[in-house]
């Protein structure tokens, strides 16, 4: 084997002032910067030890240079144009109160309305991981109705955390004693599940009976577009 032995580098010449005209593009190419890779793949043969140089010249027109160079680039982003709601955007004092009446309306259907507005899917700047939503009030939760057999068969459980602490309930029985209770596990199911979901949880107040202390609030009629929410008679 011969002694190794190594050469300088060759000096390569800047590709700054490279001006063709390809053969699909009708204008002309430039690169304010040269493009050598000063640092190229050494290869070895025969003991000897050689390096590759290679000059590239980026094909980016005169015109829209500005867009790759972060130095000279201080407009608007033009990349992400994508509206993303900010703090002030969603703020509770200035979202909207919505009333409904529960009496004689099906439990699933009115849940499902009441969890439409609470996650914000009327308003045009919905955004699924914000918390765009309306508060809700609803009163006379003690007159929901439910269908078929579910005032009987219908099982609430709930547990203490200690061994045999399972509770169960029917539905008339959960009415009975809590009935704002029963609103409120239906309409959370609906929503999402973790930190955003706790938060939109807290929109929803429900009452027995008529009174309710939003009056402040001014809230409105809850819109409803459900044809079979009513129960029939």
């Amino acid at each position: 084997m011969g002694a190794l032995q190594c050469f300088p580098a060759p000096s390569a010449k800047p590709c700054s002032a490279i001006s063709k005209k390809g053969p699909h593009i009708g204008f002309s190419l430039f690169s304010s910067k040269p493009s050598v890779q000063l640092s190229p793949p050494l290869i070895r043969t025969h003991g000897m030890t050689h390096a590759r140089f290679q000059c590239k010249a980026a094909a980016i027109p005169a015109e829209q240079q500005w867009m790759f160079d972060e130095t000279e680039f201080k407009g608007p982003d033009i990349w992400n144009k994508t509206w993303y709601p900010k703090a002030v955007d969603h703020v509770n004092t200035a979202k909207q109160w919505y009333i409904v009446d529960a009496a004689d309306k099906k439990l699933g259907r009115l849940a499902s309305t009441i969890a439409y507005y609470i996650r914000g899917k009327n308003l045009a700047t919905y955004t699924p991981s914000v918390d765009m939503g309306s508060f809700v009030v609803v009163v006379n939760a003690e007159k929901v109705a439910v269908t078929g057999k579910k005032r009987t068969q219908k099982i609430y459980r709930r547990h203490s955390g200690r061994p045999g602490g399972m509770k169960e309930e029917t539905f008339d029985q959960l009415q009975k004693r809590i009935p704002e209770r029963i609103i409120e596990h239906a309409v959370r199911g609906m929503l999402p599940k973790g930190r955003l979901g706790r938060n939109l949880f807290n929109h929803l107040k429900v009452y027995k009976g008529a009174e309710h202390p939003h009056q402040a609030q001014k809230p409105i009629d809850l819109p409803i577009r459900d044809k079979n929410i009513y129960m029939l008679s």
